[in-house]
């Protein structure tokens, strides 16, 4: 197997005039097959020309979207007065199926306006082929009810549940304290220490971390008891 992983910055390596794009700080990863040059995207949105002409660039093809949870800075639509370009623009170019948990397809649907037949829905533990390189979908409801994170070999693209030093928001619509710290501590806390960690915005002094790493430093990975966790987040 050889792993295709890029990680890209929107406001540095596509979206580059967009302030707000900049703001936000959303990740966006092609994930896949670097000897048959097949690729999916993660999360696409902000700047969909400008993603399309990084994948071109890399003289790869685009097979797929993966969605790690429906927000529109992850997928597109409207935030904060601001409409946001995402998978509606990317399929109106470049129809791929979309690949989505089922619990987040109908927010997905409302957010984007995209209709049934363009999504692939999946339940937790699926794996989507890209070549000869499987990506593994890991259920982790919290930040909403279908997150989830994509695990590629030793490498997690954890979206907006696991960041470096933090973790998901859960005060949100569908957004669940408890939900969040079993997908924490009993799902990805399991993961290898050596596993790589790709997060869903560049809240961080660096772009990458380690699962070893996060157990030993990030608090939310820590928590010994749900009470302890629920305090920590308010919510007790």
């Amino acid at each position: 197997m050889a792993l295709y992983l890029k990680q890209l910055l929107a406001g540095r390596d596509f979206a580059k005039p967009d302030v707000f794009a900049s703001r936000m700080a959303n990740f966006v990863y092609l994930v896949g097959d670097d000897e048959l040059r097949r690729c999916m995207v993660v999360d696409p949105a902000w700047d969909i020309p400008g993603i399309l002409d990084f994948i071109d660039r890399e003289e790869m093809e685009l097979t797929g979207a993966l969605v790690s949870h429906y927000h529109p800075d992850h997928v597109g639509g409207e935030i904060f007065g601001y409409n946001i370009a995402g998978l509606a623009d990317l399929l109106s170019i470049r129809p791929v199926k979309v690949h989505v948990n089922e619990i987040e397809s109908h927010g997905l649907k409302q957010v984007t306006g995209l209709s049934d037949s363009d999504l692939e829905k999946h339940v937790g533990s699926d794996t989507v082929p890209i070549g000869n390189v499987s990506v593994r979908l890991i259920h982790t409801p919290g930040h909403t009810p279908g997150s989830q994170c994509f695990l590629i070999d030793s490498s997690l693209v954890s979206g907006d549940t696991l960041f470096i030093g933090g973790c998901g928001r859960v005060d949100l619509p569908g957004g669940n304290p408890t939900d969040m710290y079993y997908s924490l501590t009993q799902i990805l806390a399991q993961l290898p220490d050596n596993t790589v960690l790709f997060p869903g915005h560049n809240y961080a002094s660096k772009p990458t971390s380690t699962m070893g790493e996060e157990k030993r430093q990030n608090q939310y990975l820590r928590m010994k008891s749900l009470d302890d966790w629920r305090r920590l987040m308010g919510a007790g």
